[in-house]
């Protein structure tokens, strides 16, 4: 039951989304805190989006736990923002060019050998400190060590 999430991490850390994809039933929902994605089409999108902010984004797995068709896994995420990414409020922020490493949690369900659910956590705020952004979070001219937002025009 494990090795589909195994098979997911090594996808996400290679950037393959027809790899990631296939690890998903059909009708599979991802919920993290800035969005909910169900059905494939919206889960390639929001994997792209990471992608494209964080174009060397890795995962490094420190813990699974595994009870029945449930697994949890505790992992760091890091990579660099060279590329626009979207953050909490719909704004899209310009690279900054900084560097990120932050804890996260996902909570797989499992049923046939595919994903049918994935949960996941992480510190929003971590990564925004990590951005030099500054709360309330300030786009432009208005936040001294932010980025400009992107024109989504």
């Amino acid at each position: 039951m494990y090795d589909i999430v195994n098979r997911m991490l090594i996808a996400m850390n290679a950037h393959d989304l027809d790899a990631v994809l296939r690890c998903y039933a059909p009708g599979a929902v991802v919920i993290g805190p800035e969005m909910e994605a169900g059905e494939h089409g919206e889960i390639a999108s929001y994997m792209l989006q990471m992608w494209d902010g964080f174009p060397d984004l890795r995962f490094t797995l420190w813990e699974t736990i595994t009870l029945a068709d449930a697994v949890a896994t505790e992992m760091t995420a890091a990579g660099t923002h060279t590329g626009p990414y979207l953050v909490a409020g719909g704004d899209i922020l310009a690279p900054t060019g900084r560097g990120i490493n932050v804890r996260v949690s996902w909570f797989w369900h499992l049923e046939d050998g595919l994903i049918q659910s994935q949960r996941f956590y992480y510190d929003q705020l971590e990564i925004y400190a990590q951005l030099g952004l500054r709360l309330p979070l300030c786009f432009g001219d208005e936040g001294a060590g932010s980025g400009a937002p992107v024109d989504r025009g």
